[in-house]
């Protein structure tokens, strides 16, 4: 008898989509970026410089972005429209990228309702310019989906991407429930800095259960490389590990991480704001682990 958590990640795996690429793609992978409506409880503006920094970086260097969910928190705010106005210049990015059909999302448990593609479609194919006082293309034809599946075009390799709730029951099965009581009790004792308990991000232990289960999940697929956010803890196994991978989360305190492809290999990276010898603050991107061939992974 399988556990309800494999067979959500059996359902999401067979209806992903399947995007080739090789080793001269180039990949970046962010995810749990929560972005909010810029008040005391959105954990996004802390780093929202940082962020769009480095997005600026990906689009100059021609990458293909893909989040693994939780880009909008849609958990703590009742409207996208106030999200896209408190951070309309990473937004104006993210039409960039998909203008140049360099973008692909998937959803969260903390924006599952872009698993309703009429909810996407009302909030993204426009928006209302307020200088032209009228609606104005803005992400038209955007697909948000549950999971992705990249393919090697030579040698077939295939990695799995999705958010990862799907092995947390309490944030997949009752995502309303719990939507609820973040905007009911948590997001006000948020703004005085009492912070979301049952948030595995800040329960070690959840999130240890929440690992076993996918890992358990990726041993049944005969080790299926797969790349994961939703517990906000970076992971990067060695070859020969199960080969699970987290990219972290962009609401670290002062920082944002995630997962680079280039050139065939794969890099888990960091993003933070640091001091010249002179004292001026930069944004600077370092790698934490890798560079390692995405082939030895097999």
């Amino acid at each position: 008898m399988f556990s309800a958590s494999h067979r959500r990640f059996e359902k999401a795996f067979a209806k992903a989509p399947i995007i080739n690429f090789d080793d001269g793609s180039k990949f970046v992978f962010f995810s749990d970026c929560h972005r909010g409506d810029n008040s005391f409880a959105d954990e996004f503006a802390n780093n929202r410089n940082i962020y769009f920094h480095a997005l600026k970086y990906y689009f100059q260097e021609n990458f293909t972005y893909i989040e693994l969910g939780d880009g909008d928190e849609l958990w703590e705010n009742h409207r996208f429209h106030t999200i896209l106005e408190a951070h309309k210049n990473v937004y104006a990015l993210l039409k960039d990228f998909h203008d140049n059909k360099r973008l692909y999302m998937l959803y969260g448990n903390h924006d599952m309702v872009h698993k309703d593609s009429r909810y996407v479609k009302r909030h993204y194919d426009t928006w209302y310019d307020p200088n032209l006082g009228e609606e104005v293309s803005f992400m038209p034809g955007l697909l948000i989906h549950e999971a992705i599946r990249l393919k090697h075009t030579q040698t077939g390799q295939e990695i799995f991407l999705v958010h990862g709730h799907q092995a947390d029951t309490w944030n997949y099965t009752f995502w309303r429930f719990a939507r609820l009581m973040v905007r009911v009790l948590w997001r006000p004792l948020q703004v005085v800095g009492i912070s979301d308990p049952t948030s595995p991000a800040r329960n070690n232990l959840e999130s240890f259960k929440i690992e076993k289960r996918t890992k358990r999940w990726i041993t049944f697929r005969k080790n299926l490389f797969t790349i994961v956010g939703h517990t906000h803890r970076p992971r990067f196994p060695e070859p020969g590990d199960l080969p699970l991978f987290n990219d972290g989360c962009c609401v670290h305190p002062r920082s944002i991480t995630g997962i680079e492809f280039v050139n065939g290999e794969i890099s888990l990276i960091k993003w933070y704001i640091d001091t010249t010898d002179e004292g001026y603050l930069q944004i600077v991107r370092t790698v934490l682990e890798g560079p390692q061939k995405i082939a030895d992974y097999h």
